[in-house]
């Protein structure tokens, strides 16, 4: 599994905890940016993430912020995008076993890096586990079907 990680400048730490937990644990990534703690705005960060996750690059992806609620709100623009914000390990599991969640979203001024760590490790064990739960995401891409077709 090849993931995608990027944040803001606001979530610059957290990713690059995050960074470091995939080179500790062997786990292929490709870093999208940003690259400093200079001011970048989070849907141009959220949106290049959601693109190159949609186009096939990667399976996955981790976008930070300093909430997570920001990129999780402009990548769930795209569709196919399922972002969960979750920070915690419960949520998790959930938003993977549940949701199918193709992107997990924290904050750096949120949560701290033990805690990412134990999250980002268990969502990506997690998998969907499909049933009921495929009924579901069928309608979610339904509502995207309909919305994209009258360009709302």
């Amino acid at each position: 599994m090849k993931v995608a990680v990027a944040s803001d400048h606001g979530g610059f730490r957290l990713k690059e905890e995050i960074v470091g937990f995939f080179r500790e644990n062997g786990i292929e990534y490709e870093d999208l940016g940003t690259y400093s703690e200079d001011a970048v705005d989070y849907p141009d960060i959220a949106l290049a993430v959601a693109e190159a996750l949609t186009k096939g690059e990667f399976e996955r992806a981790v976008l930070c912020c300093g909430t997570g609620i920001g990129v999780a709100i402009a990548a769930n623009k795209v569709p196919g995008i399922r972002a969960a914000l979750c920070h915690d390990t419960f949520s998790a599991r959930m938003s993977r076993e549940h949701n199918d969640a193709n992107v997990l979203t924290m904050g750096q001024r949120v949560i701290g890096p033990g805690l990412a760590r134990e999250i980002v490790s268990t969502w990506l064990q997690a998998e969907f586990l499909g049933g009921r739960h495929a009924r579901r995401l069928d309608k979610i891409n339904d509502i995207e079907q309909k919305y994209n077709r009258y360009g709302r």
